[in-house]
């Protein structure tokens, strides 16, 4: 009967700690859910962004359409990736939105007209501004993660992760291999 006492008592006892973290967990998993709509916000933005710049540069230099065609394609890419959701198919068509947008500014710099134009100079600049953002947006996004991966291993708040369907760790955001290793290519 004692014995009997003894582990009710353990029961009662130990029954608070499982529920332990759960608000945190909560607060952790929206923490990563709002990092990764951030990410997809700015390329979203990115991708508006070039549109503008493109229709900008068409203007000025109808010829090189090889180069607007190319840069049409990625950002359809980018809109279509940061819609879906999904990490690495973010990443992957931010990484392959490098090289066309690349040989896009490099057709920039070959019309002085254009470069002089101010609402070309505010849309780089305003690229240039999403370009940080984006760093930014995926900077938090994996500090997010590590948060929430590293509470859901943690003891007791590691039960009621795996209670409640939160056990399994989040990805991180990681560039793709030929975006980090190498800078893009411009060619014509």
């Amino acid at each position: 009967m004692r014995t009997l006492t003894r582990v009710a008592l353990l029961a009662i006892l130990a029954a608070p700690l499982t529920g332990c973290g759960y608000n945190k967990l909560q607060e952790l998993d929206e923490g990563v859910n709002r990092a990764q709509a951030q990410i997809q916000t700015q390329l979203q933005r990115r991708a508006d962004l070039i549109g503008n710049l493109v229709e900008t540069v068409k203007g000025v230099a109808a010829q090189e359409s090889d180069v607007f065609i190319a840069v049409a394609e990625a950002r359809s890419r980018l809109s279509g990736a940061a819609s879906s959701g999904n990490l690495e198919q973010m990443a992957e068509a931010n990484a392959a939105m490098q090289a066309p947008l690349a040989r896009l500014l490099a057709v920039s710099e070959a019309y002085p007209e254009l470069r002089s134009a101010e609402n070309f100079s505010q849309l780089q600049d305003q690229l240039e501004g999403t370009e940080n953002r984006i760093a930014v947006a995926r900077t938090d996004y994996n500090a997010a993660v590590e948060q929430f991966n590293a509470t859901i291993r943690r003891f007791p708040t590691n039960l009621t992760a795996k209670m409640f369907g939160l056990g399994t760790s989040r990805e991180y955001y990681e560039a793709t291999a030929a975006n980090a290793e190498e800078a893009p290519k411009v060619q014509f």
